[in-house]
Formats: C-alpha cells, structure tokens, sequence
C-alpha cells in the first residue's frame, strides 16, 4: 500500500512545466536546508520537494542507520507514487556547536565526545546518505547529489589553524564526496556529485561566529544562491568542490 503523501513534502506547483520531471530530497531541514526546499519549490524546477530530519515523518536521524535505509525507501516509494525519479538529492545537515562542545582553538581543547559528535553529522552520517540515497538517482538521464560543505574543510585553504573536529570531519566530508562522484559517474555519465560551500549563512551554526567584515547572508539568500548554482551543474562540474558562485575551490 502507498503510504499519504508526508506532511513535510511540497507539493509540486499547479504551473510546474515539463521541466519539473524530477523529486527533490533536502535531508536537513534547518535555516539552510528549509530555505533551500522552499526555493526550489517556489521556482518550480523539480516535481515533489520533500525534507527529512530528525523531527520529520518519517524521521531520519544519523545515529540510526536504519532510520536512514527506511526514509530511503519512503522516497522510492513516493517517487513511484508519483511516477517520477528522484532528480536532486541536496544534504544540508552540519554541527560546529553545541553541547558537546565549542570549536577548538588548541589541540588542548581537544575532547573525544566533541570529535565523535562532528564526525558523525559532518561526514560518518552523509556517508550514509550515500550508501542509501545515491540507488534511488536514474541511471540515465540528468540528476545531482549536492552535498553542503565548507570552505574551512579545504586542507590547502587552512591558513588559521583552531577548529579541529569542524575542519576534519568537513574534509572527510569532500573525500566522501570525490569518492563516491566516481563511482556514481560509472552509473550515469550524466550525473553530479558536488560539494557545496554555502558561505556564512544567519543560521544558529555561524551566529557566534559571525563578524564584521564577513558577508553573511540569510538563509533565503544563500538558498537562491544555491540553487541558481545547481541548476548550472552538469557532468562536468561530478566531484568538485565548489563555492555559492559555483567556482572551484582547493581541496
């Protein structure tokens, strides 16, 4: 039996053209990841939007593997409901901070539970996003997995040094990325696996580390952006990293 349609989906837009062939899965629906799907539904790119966190229905939370492989096949089987294939997968989930701990400015400050936390919502759990999500992609035809980076995870760029679990665990990320573009590409030519820097975004994540000086911008800013910057991805762009300008940015 086909399961209702859930209510974190988006329904397609009445005047949703050809072009709007393909569901959408934002995994992460905070400030970004919300802002991103209602972008996405607003410019009527995709057919169905849907969001998936821990608090959604169904729920998809890290620490549960099986959470993972049961929202998995919810999507499948909205998307045969729906008679579409799912065209963008977009993962915006991110930790800095929190109560396990506050970024590093000393390896001294280093805590295991901190390193522990990072990694499982930087990168152990969009590793297995992957291992889940990336199956229910076609294999012909035009479609993107986009996976929010940052730019503080680029080894070349790392000029300052402090933010140990958050660097790490982000270029852990971008390898898991590369990684998996090219096996990906080996089932569809035509598909994209990126990580995305979204730049300093209004959200809970950088607020304490905002300053003057920075170009922060809200997250219904950064969404458009980001979605103006997928919509240019093609083959081409499969295992990059890359900027909300959609430039190339350093491993």
């Amino acid at each position: 039996m086909t399961s209702p349609p859930s209510p974190h989906a988006i329904a397609p837009r009445a005047d949703a053209g050809p072009e709007a062939a393909g569901a959408a899965v934002v995994i992460g629906p905070g400030g970004i990841g919300s802002a991103v799907a209602h972008e996405l539904q607003q410019q009527a790119r995709h057919g169905p939007v849907w969001c998936l966190g821990r608090r959604t229905e169904p729920a998809l939370d890290y620490a549960r593997e099986d959470s993972l492989a049961h929202s998995a096949a919810w999507v499948a089987q909205q998307c045969a409901h729906a008679c579409v294939p799912l065209s963008l997968l977009v993962v915006a989930t991110g930790y800095l901070h929190g109560p396990q701990g506050q970024p590093e400015r000393s390896w001294s400050h280093l805590q295991a539970d901190q390193l522990a936390h990072s990694f499982l919502v930087n990168s152990i759990g969009p590793a297995l996003i992957l291992k889940h999500f990336l199956p229910l992609l076609p294999r012909q035809g035009p479609c993107a997995a986009v996976f929010l980076s940052a730019k503080v995870g680029s080894i070349t760029d790392n000029q300052l040094g402090g933010w140990y679990a958050y660097r790490a665990a982000k270029a852990a990320l971008n390898q898991l990325v590369k990684t998996a573009s090219i096996e990906q590409a080996r089932r569809n030519r035509q598909s994209v696996v990126v990580a995305l820097h979204p730049g300093t975004v209004d959200t809970a994540l950088s607020a304490p580390f905002s300053k003057q000086g920075l170009n922060v911008r809200s997250s219904q800013e950064a969404a458009r952006q980001i979605v103006q910057v997928i919509s240019t991805l093609d083959a081409s762009h499969n295992g990059s990293f890359i900027d909300p300008q959609g430039q190339l940015l350093p491993w």
